[in-house]
């Protein structure tokens, strides 16, 4: 997954989850000597990424040129002290997941790829068939990292302990079923469930193992603008 139109900046702060203040060093690359600017962007993350998002860090913006926006910049990746690059993107995983699965599809022997498939009172992120056994995948994204070891949820997560239990129903109902942890940071390879933050998410998770529920790890390659799951 590639972005266009990056934009480097320095972090101010977040007035509320869906928006920050940035300082963009040189707004115009045709003017070395440009002034800096003050603008107000999207963050397309909710999570807290308290973290992450700390006053001077380096972030990185996207101009996606969308006409009539209120912002005109998205802000989608952190750079964290003694790791780099870290994508916030929520919607990144399910869309880095959709190209592995699709260029992987031979070797995986995985066909009919179905993204947000209607599965009784959810909507997974994903359907396919693999072997020929009907899979159902659920997708998470990780940014949270703790001495080299991944972490999620970030923030308390209903929805997500919802999901892990239709993953649940799905395996009695005859589904292969997948709960997949994109990593959204290079050289993490492994998450574990942030019990300290959410400890129904971790029980939910331990229930899913047993009954058959499989857990992928996908290490990916980021950079300021690109994201994809490493095939290492």
């Amino acid at each position: 997954m590639k972005y266009k139109n990056i934009v480097e900046a320095r972090f101010i702060e977040r007035p509320n989850r869906f928006v920050a203040k940035v300082e963009i060093l040189n707004p115009s690359n045709s003017d070395p000597g440009g002034e800096s600017v003050i603008e107000t962007v999207h963050v397309k993350n909710t999570g807290r990424c308290k973290e992450l998002l700390i006053p001077r860090c380096k972030v990185w913006l996207e101009e996606p040129g969308t006409p009539n926006r209120k912002t005109k910049y998205d802000l989608i990746a952190v750079d964290k002290k003694n790791l780099g690059v870290v994508n916030i993107d929520s919607q990144a995983p399910n869309k880095v997941v959709k190209e592995y699965l699709e260029l992987s599809s031979e070797s995986l022997n995985i066909k009919n790829i179905k993204p947000e498939f209607a599965f009784g009172e959810s909507r997974l992120d994903f359907y396919f068939e693999k072997s020929g056994k009907k899979t159902l995948m659920e997708v998470k994204g990780c940014t949270l990292e703790i001495d080299g070891i991944g972490y999620f949820p970030d923030a308390p997560t209903e929805r997500g302990v919802k999901h892990i239990n239709e993953l649940i129903n799905a395996t009695k109902e005859g589904y292969d079923a997948i709960i997949a942890f994109v990593i959204q940071m290079n050289g993490i390879r492994e998450v574990r469930p942030n019990i300290k933050t959410h400890p129904e998410f971790g029980e939910a998770l331990e229930r899913a193992k047993k009954k058959g529920v499989e857990v992928w790890f996908m290490p990916c390659v980021v950079t300021p603008s690109k994201i994809y799951i490493s095939n290492d």
